[in-house]
């Protein structure tokens, strides 16, 4: 058996190859041209977002210019009147608000026996809300004790503290109670700072 290629020139099997250089060269001509499409496509969508980028920065100059324009037109004793009117019709509304037919039922249904209501001062706080200065008078400490406890259990009355305590001639106990009042038809937003 003779193991020799006996042929002058050797067969190869160059079609696989050019097959194969044929296949790659499709597949990087069409890599290029879907490369190409997409540079030129970010490049215009690039360009159309830089003018609009500038329009826009454009737009917020000519704004803030104008809003320049406008501050200096506004009148400062204007804002502060302007502000004094609102904050002075704020309070208006804040005490129509405020029921004294509703504040003397809860003084009644938890007032013990041997205390006496004095005197009642509403003040409008603009942190806590309502604010009560209520003045009893008492046969002893513990009867007031009673009212405070009293108070706060009906949830109306977030703070209650007593202020000044002493005893008047006749040996009666004169006690001056702080109590923040939150009625039932005061915003949470009210009652929220009031209890703080």
């Amino acid at each position: 058996m003779i193991r020799t290629n006996l042929s002058t020139r050797p067969f190869y099997n160059e079609r696989a190859v050019r097959t194969w250089l044929l296949v790659a060269a499709v597949i990087v001509a069409l890599a290029t041209i879907f490369n190409i499409t997409r540079v030129l496509r970010y490049s215009r969508s690039d360009t159309e977002l830089a003018g609009q980028a500038s329009r826009d920065e454009a737009s917020a100059n000519e704004l803030r210019q104008q809003a320049f324009r406008l501050r200096a037109t506004v009148d400062p004793r204007q804002i502060d009147f302007a502000s004094n009117e609102a904050r002075q019709a704020n309070d208006l509304i804040d005490r129509r608000t405020f029921s004294w037919t509703e504040l003397f039922n809860l003084f009644e249904t938890t007032l013990p026996d041997d205390v006496r209501i004095t005197s009642v001062r509403p003040q409008i706080d603009k942190d806590r809300g309502i604010v009560l200065n209520v003045t009893v008078v008492s046969r002893s400490n513990e009867d007031v004790r009673s009212f405070m406890d009293r108070l706060a259990e009906t949830g109306a009355f977030p703070a209650v503290q007593p202020l000044e305590e002493h005893t008047d001639d006749a040996g009666m106990w004169q006690t001056s109670l702080e109590a923040v009042y939150a009625p039932s038809g005061t915003k949470p937003a009210a009652v929220g700072a009031a209890r703080r």
